[in-house]
């Protein structure tokens, strides 16, 4: 069924492209929505919160499931020692057990669950976004047809030049800069931009993109320079703390020395008129 619905689209699509192409060319692109996502930092961010959120529905739903699968195990082995009515009572119990843990499992993962709502919440404004550049683009560049290449249609060949997502990205990009402009500068920067065509405006982003390459090349030297200064500094450092307590220590066995040389000297001093008098004794 689904087949035969991408043939008869395919032909409907084939057909209306044979008109178009009898009048003048037609003049076909796409976009990658995949492609698209997984650049937008604001869907990226949101996207790795609502992970988090999913692995702690997760949690709770194992959680509950070995309470239920403990409470089986304790009722198994103590089965010959209860009487019908308590049994009856466990079995209950993990029956509620069992439904709790089903209805919370549909309310986060099911059809219109959690996860799907904020699946949706999640992608949509940024799917309006692409849908309204795409029209601006196809209005200004005239073209017949854009598919998206993530999606249900299949596409069997794709030419590059026929991609426009980087063309949706540099805009949508310069959209959230506008929201983000704190000065007159960086507006003016940004209606400068706006005004280059998307040919303009992608020989700048790689030069952009190149200089910024460049910084983080140059950024990576310096870290690596200062973990080599920091390096030679700490093994200097700990030379000379090994050399001030071999010093310390050399000090208190010179010290020691001299105070056992004069214990030793005192204790053979004792006055002659002690002894003789003790030996009178």
């Amino acid at each position: 069924m689904k087949t035969t619905k991408f043939f008869l689209i395919a032909l409907a699509l084939l057909g209306s492209v044979t008109i178009a192409q009898a009048q003048r060319g037609a003049r076909i692109g796409y976009i990658d929505m995949e492609y698209i996502l997984e650049s937008v930092p604001e869907y990226q961010e949101a996207s790795t919160q609502l992970a988090g959120k999913v692995q702690r529905w997760k949690k709770d739903i194992e959680k509950l499931n070995a309470e239920i699968e403990q409470m089986k195990l304790n009722l198994s082995n103590e089965k010959v020692l209860l009487t019908a009515e308590l049994i009856e009572e466990r079995e209950e119990e993990i029956k509620i057990l069992e439904e709790e843990m089903l209805t919370y499992q549909q309310a986060r993962f099911g059809p219109n669950g959690d996860l799907d709502i904020q699946r949706r919440q999640l992608v949509q404004p940024v799917q309006d976004q692409v849908f309204n550049i795409v029209q601006e683009i196809a209005e200004a560049k005239k073209y017949d047809f854009i598919f998206d290449k993530s999606a249900d249609i299949v596409m069997l060949f794709a030419s590059k030049r026929n991609d426009i997502s980087d063309q949706v990205l540099r805009r949508i990009n310069r959209a959230n800069k506008r929201e983000e402009a704190k000065n007159r500068k960086e507006k003016k920067e940004i209606e400068t931009r706006d005004g280059l065509s998307d040919e303009q405006d992608a020989v700048v982003t790689q030069r952009e993109q190149a200089a910024e390459e460049k910084k983080d090349e140059r950024t990576r030297l310096l870290e690596e320079r200062k973990k080599q200064r920091d390096s030679v500094r700490a093994a200097k450092k700990a030379e000379f703390e090994a050399r001030r307590q071999r010093l310390l220590e050399e000090r208190q066995k010179r010290k020691d020395s001299i105070l056992n040389a004069r214990q030793n000297r005192s204790g053979n001093n004792t006055p002659e008129g002690e002894d003789e008098g003790e030996g009178g004794k």
